[in-house]
């Protein structure tokens, strides 16, 4: 699957390694220009491309935004992404790690809003990146795996999502709509930086459906 990364950071650059690394060919792109990522791409060979953020979106059947929540207006216009499916991988922090107060939106709904034309499903922003980079395990059951959650109102472009997630080895945990799913994965939330099995996290989850 082709996909396009925004950010280059820890998690952008990290979810790029992995992904070339199970046959995904990446464009990755970040706000200082595709020359910057010359070591990265150096390292990871010919199936990560290093370009400008509007190339990635066109070139990604999934965008995956790994850029710092409080930078979003830095995102491209939103026609650039259009019917994509695009992984809200972001988590709502202030430069200092605070919390930004949202009011009664998750930082998803308003990336949504954002982006009203894309597929936006929210992924990757529970797990830690060195845990993601360390911990993927595709040789176990998904039960066994440690769990990414996901949420969104779009059935087909969860499906997709998940099965990325899975390709890394890790096993996909619907956590329901975007919005109320959403909520369960913002920062302090009940699904939040959970390093715990596929299995663990389900049985959670229907814990916390059950109480609506």
């Amino acid at each position: 699957m082709d996909i396009g990364i925004l950010g280059a950071g820890r998690l952008g650059g990290t979810l790029a390694q992995l992904l070339v690394e199970v046959g995904h060919e990446v464009a990755i792109a970040n706000t200082k220009g595709p020359k910057s990522l010359d070591d990265l791409t150096e390292m990871l060979g010919s199936n990560l491309h290093a370009v400008t953020p509007e190339r990635a979106i066109q070139f990604g059947e999934v965008v995956i935004l790994a850029v710092p929540f409080r930078k979003r207006d830095t995102l491209p216009a939103a026609d650039h992404f259009e019917e994509k499916i695009v992984v809200d991988a972001t988590n709502p922090y202030t430069e200092n790690f605070h919390v930004i107060d949202l009011g009664d939106r998750t930082s998803s709904e308003v990336i949504a809003s954002q982006l009203p034309d894309a597929r936006v499903v929210k992924a990757f922003n529970t797990i830690y990146w060195e845990t993601l980079r360390d911990f993927g395990h595709p040789e176990l059951s998904e039960s066994e795996r440690f769990a990414i959650f996901l949420a969104g109102d779009d059935a087909d472009a969860k499906d997709v999502v998940a099965g990325l997630i899975r390709d890394l080895g890790f096993g996909a945990v619907d956590a329901g709509p975007l919005a109320t799913g959403g909520a369960l994965l913002e920062p302090g939330a009940a699904l939040y930086n959970r390093e715990i099995s596929t299995e663990e996290a389900r049985q959670k989850t229907q814990e916390l459906f059950a109480r609506r």
